[in-house]
């Protein structure tokens, strides 16, 4: 087949770059793919990062074409030009959130009228964490254009099934993430960020917002601190006021437990940091799925994490972890010291390395040539 993929992607940074990456690679073993990405994916204002371009190593870079802009409607209409002009069998989108329905739904439908191709949309939501009146009534426009769809947890397959009457799609499980390499050897990466070899380490990683339960997390690892001791490294930049997560830390007097990197951590850095924890904590207030289990499964590491959305599908509680319930920094507390008291990492790990193998990127490419109807 040939297939186009339009979606941000490298030289653009951040989790759905990197997967896009991956589907890239393990797409063109089988087919001739082509990548479609954005000039501006987000006006400044509401970007709150640092950056939108990535500055690490060669792991996540793939050929592609930048061509929209999210506030130029001439470059959506321009965009699906250029996809049918190569004469594409499938174009699939990769869709979080109805910020991106105009420019995609334009992009789609120019290029269906022109080519003839199918639509398959991938998606990692379909409506978004922080909802507006609005989110419904775009998503369902754009997904008028669509043929078809993956979603990645039984969450994101009831709104979908909320939004579109009878879709032909497939639920598959978010894929690993390979892109960031091997583990390496615990006493260097601890050497490496400055922690002690003895101690108990927890990772919370990723971009910060109030949906992701770091405020919690923070009042938990008080709790904690009153039973065993414990580290916890809070890596990945704030799109939020830190000020207000620093004044916790002081007033919880975790100054000395807590180490903060307030930066986009680039995909070279990526694996000191898991390496050097025990296990990856999420304690989600809100969530569909997330890739940073698929990073913490890549690194075997086992993850405390919420019954929200898809979380508990991938995290099996008392298997290859813990899940507890939502907006509770007392059982989170409880869960982490049960973890480092009852010596659960090395079980929990041996529990991931299996598991992992249900999260392959030939699942993805099996289904996505299904939906397409197409022949290997």
């Amino acid at each position: 087949m040939k297939i186009v993929i339009i979606s941000t992607a490298y030289p653009l940074r951040g989790g759905i770059a990197h997967y896009v990456s991956l589907l890239y690679h393990h797409l063109s073993e089988r087919h001739d793919v082509s990548v479609i990405t954005f000039t501006r994916q987000y006006p400044k204002i509401l970007f709150p990062g640092k950056s939108q371009d990535e500055v690490s190593d060669q792991t996540s870079e793939l050929p592609s074409v930048q061509v929209i802009d999210t506030l130029n409607p001439f470059t959506w209409r321009k965009a699906g030009r250029i996809s049918a002009s190569m004469s594409p069998d499938l174009i699939i989108f990769k869709y979080w959130m109805p910020f991106f329905a105009p420019a995609f739904g334009v992009t789609a439908r120019v290029a269906k009228k022109k080519s003839g191709c199918k639509v398959l949309f991938i998606c990692d939501n379909v409506l978004p964490h922080e909802r507006t009146p609005v989110d419904k009534a775009l998503t369902s426009w754009l997904f008028k254009a669509g043929d078809c769809f993956i979603v990645q947890s039984k969450s994101v397959e009831k709104d979908l099934l909320s939004v579109v009457s009878l879709p032909k799609y497939k639920l598959v499980p978010h894929p690993v993430y390979e892109i960031f390499g091997a583990p390496v050897d615990k006493t260097e990466a601890r050497n490496k960020l400055g922690i002690r070899q003895d101690e108990h380490v927890a990772l919370f990683f990723g971009y910060i917002r109030k949906y992701k339960g770091l405020h919690i997390l923070l009042d938990a690892a008080k709790e904690v601190l009153k039973k065993i001791g414990f580290k916890l490294i809070v890596a990945g930049e704030f799109y939020e006021n830190e000020e207000g997560y620093r004044k916790q830390i002081q007033e919880l007097s975790l100054q000395e437990n807590v180490k903060v990197v307030n930066d986009y951590i680039p995909n070279n850095e990526v694996t000191k940091y898991f390496s050097a924890a025990d296990v990856v904590v999420l304690p989600y207030i809100d969530a569909t799925q997330s890739g940073i289990v698929q990073i913490a499964y890549n690194f075997n590491k086992p993850v405390i994490t919420t019954n929200v959305g898809g979380l508990a599908e991938v995290v099996d509680d008392g298997k290859t972890g813990l899940v507890v319930s939502p907006n509770s920094s007392d059982e989170l507390a409880s869960a982490i010291i049960s973890f480092f008291t009852e010596n659960l990492a090395l079980k929990f790990s041996e529990a991931v390395s299996e598991k992992k193998k249900l999260y392959s990127w030939d699942n993805m490419v099996n289904a996505i040539e299904e939906l397409a109807g197409a022949d290997r």
